[in-house]
């Protein structure tokens, strides 16, 4: 059987960190012969810093299906975007205050520094109208997390990594508290052919290669080990996730997931706070022995 999990929402507790219990279920069931994959939006440096940090090796479908890499790190397919087709939606968002983006590549995250002072301004500006004050608190834990999730490197300008003819990029990330001008984006970018736009909260947008979902690139590391897709079993929480449930023999969807993916699902797991990977592996584990 081949697991595979999703990481924000799902694999990570609260504090962003793989607990022990999630960890100890990750072995047992890698013991007994199973294949158990990461797939996540993040840049596989950031995913494959949080498996190190628990002492898990697991092959890491990264940036929402982008890139697929082994478990020993050899890159078994990748699917960039076209930089030329995406750069004229980039410089426009370049221009508005509310919008905050991201440009993954292989190994990195880039954002532009005046960015990251915009989104912290608004933070420290919103009106009641925006959101109301009970749930900034909310907010600002979204924001804080969004940091958290990757290792990001500040430029003074984004032209400096689209002008780089080395620099393949995999994935752009848009985030506003604005919903109206986040949909003002989103159909900009779904204008141009070849994209698939997802998202992974509802406060952002994430943009990759047609070719590069979740489903598309655990697909592939199913075929890689020989495993059938009705030997292959999925857990996750948000959007991102629903090209994977699509392709997979059994879906499962945490606790706190959207409420699509827990109308798809075959089982609803623990949240992610209550170590609802390892419930979910056992369960998976259960209805093997019983089967």
């Amino acid at each position: 059987m081949l697991i595979a999990l999703d990481m924000d929402g799902t694999l990570l507790n609260g504090q962003g960190e793989i607990s022990p219990e999630n960890k100890e279920a990750i072995l047992h069931a890698q013991s007994l012969g199973h294949t158990v994959i990461i797939a996540t939006g993040r840049a596989y440096m950031d995913a494959e810093r949080q498996l190190r940090l628990a002492g898990l090796e697991c092959p890491v479908v990264s940036l929402n299906g982008a890139v697929v890499t082994l478990h020993d790190r050899t890159v078994a397919a990748s699917t960039p975007l076209n930089k030329e087709d995406i750069i004229p939606a980039l410089r426009w968002m370049n221009g508005i205050d509310d919008l905050y983006y991201e440009v993954y590549t292989q190994d990195n995250v880039y954002v532009e520094l005046d960015k990251r002072v915009q989104l912290e301004k608004k933070l420290t500006s919103l009106k009641e109208d925006e959101v109301p004050e009970e749930y900034r608190w909310l907010v600002k834990a979204m924001i804080e997390q969004q940091f958290r999730q990757a290792a990001v490197t500040y430029v003074e300008s984004m032209e400096e990594i689209w002008s780089d003819g080395e620099q393949l990029i995999y994935k752009t990330l848009v985030f506003s508290l604005n919903r109206e001008r986040l949909k003002e984006a989103s159909t900009r970018f779904a204008a141009i052919p070849g994209l698939i736009i997802t998202a992974s909260h509802i406060s952002n947008i994430e943009i990759n290669h047609e070719e590069a979902n979740k489903g598309a690139g655990v697909q592939k590391l199913a075929d890689h080990y020989g495993i059938p897709a009705g030997q292959v079993a999925v857990m996750g929480d948000s959007y991102n996730d629903l090209p994977m449930f699509e392709m997979a023999g059994y879906k499962i969807a945490m606790e706190n997931a959207a409420q699509v993916l827990k109308e798809a699902a075959d089982f609803v797991t623990l949240s992610n706070t209550q170590h609802g990977v390892a419930a979910g592996i056992q369960h998976l584990l259960n209805l093997q022995s019983n089967g």
